[in-house]
């Protein structure tokens, strides 16, 4: 009896309680953030690279091969160490890459460091890191001022 009374106070049919979630409004802010990203232009060219300067870097090795890049793409390559030489202006990639084989042949043991100016672009140094990697060239890295 108590059981038909309980539920003649609530009107006579129970409700049933709503488990779901609303994801209406999670919905509307993934479509404006979406909207955000799409619109808003790149505001860096992806190519170009600020090399950082570093204040704590270490020192290079004593003997090494340098290969320079500057931003109107003119490339040197060079011994820089006890055995010093002047600097060899490249006029493209291949001569330059040449150029890498003949000193990694005359000193198998030096590492290659890489000085971009701070304009390069990215895809020449990664190319020239593993141009590098391919002749079994172990040690390359990156030079900073």
């Amino acid at each position: 009896m108590a059981s038909s009374f309980s539920s003649s106070m609530r009107g006579g049919r129970g409700r049933k309680l709503k488990s779901e979630i609303n994801v209406v409004p999670y919905i509307d802010v993934m479509l404006v953030l979406l909207i955000i990203f799409m619109v808003m232009p790149s505001s860096n060219d992806p190519s170009v690279v600020d090399l950082p300067s570093a204040e704590k870097s270490t020192k290079p090795p004593s003997d090494y091969v340098q290969i320079v890049l500057k931003q109107n793409g003119a490339l040197s390559i060079g011994v820089k160490g006890k055995e010093e030489d002047a600097p060899e202006t490249a006029p493209n990639r291949d001569a330059l890459v040449k150029k890498l084989r003949t000193l990694h042949n005359e000193h198998p043991d030096y590492p290659v460091l890489i000085a971009g100016d701070k304009e390069s672009k990215y895809d020449d140094v990664i190319q020239l890191i593993s141009e590098a990697k391919k002749m079994g060239i172990t040690r390359v890295g990156l030079s900073t001022k």
